[in-house]
């Protein structure tokens, strides 16, 4: 119902910046936001940013906060996440979220893409 397009993760050195971009379609009423949560091995998902469609408000961790930054591109249904300084820490396979609901009558869901993979290495 839902299909996602992810791309832009690669293998890093520190200080340096990538950008990764989602985009979402497929059978959708309405998208409430869409984000990017990282999962590292060992550890939990966790919520990296995350933007409100329709009125553009953000939501960063406060590990990201300052480094990262979460915007809308032309398309209301892509997301880009520029990455700047980037850290060994910042390493882990990147989730694109999207929070929809498929029918006027449904409420709004967790969707998730296939992830990719970002390094950050010397």
């Amino acid at each position: 119902q839902v299909q996602f397009v992810e791309s832009g993760g690669g293998l890093v050195q520190p200080g340096t910046s990538l950008r990764l971009s989602c985009a979402v379609s497929g059978t959708i009423f309405r998208l409430y936001t869409m984000g990017w949560y990282r999962q590292a091995p060992g550890k939990q998902r966790e919520l990296v940013a995350v933007i409100n469609i329709g009125g553009g408000s953000t939501q960063y961790a406060d590990s990201v906060t300052g480094r990262f930054t979460i915007l809308k591109d032309y398309d209301k249904n892509t997301v880009l996440l520029q990455m700047n300084r980037l850290k060994p820490e910042d390493t882990a396979v990147y989730y694109c979220n999207a929070v929809v609901s498929v029918t006027s009558s449904m409420r709004g869901e967790n969707y998730w893409g296939q992830g990719t993979q970002v390094t950050v290495s010397s």
